[in-house]
């Protein structure tokens, strides 16, 4: 079956699941504007982890592994890899419930895995980037 469904609102029938399906595989659905020009896709990839003493992965959508590389290192690993490696990523958390990170660089982009590091507390330009494992790691992947 093929065709086109207008609506201003999709629904469940009788699951809290609203599945959408896509007939290429492992392609997320795009969302289009009127012209039928793409505006924007699902993410395709999200991630909550512990990234202080053995990583640990809290909840995540195709993230199959975290690899702590060194202090403040990780390497996301993709379930389904990405088309190519030109994708986002946006990063945030904290080191404690209180005070907060910023992205450190490193960004090493590939299909199958994301690598980055993070920063624990603000540097000036000119000094060495402090780099650490923050409690909180937060990450989402869009393309």
């Amino acid at each position: 079956m093929s065709g086109t469904v207008v609506s201003d609102r999709l629904e469940a029938a009788s699951t809290s699941q609203l599945v959408i399906e896509i007939g290429v595989a492992l392609t997320p659905p795009t969302i289009v504007d009127v012209n039928n020009v793409q505006i924007g896709t699902f993410c395709r990839a999200w991630v909550n982890f512990n990234g202080t003493g053995t990583v640990a992965i809290r909840a995540s959508f195709n993230v199959s592994s975290i690899t702590d590389n060194n202090t403040g290192d990780y390497t996301i690993n993709f379930t389904n890899a990405m088309p190519d490696a030109n994708y986002a990523i946006n990063t945030s958390g904290s080191s404690t419930t209180t005070t907060g990170f910023y992205p450190g660089g490193l960004f090493t982009f590939n299909t199958g895995n994301v690598r980055f590091r993070t920063v624990v507390k603000n540097v000036a330009i000119s000094d060495a980037p402090n780099y650490g494992d923050p409690a909180f790691v937060l990450v989402s992947v869009f393309r």
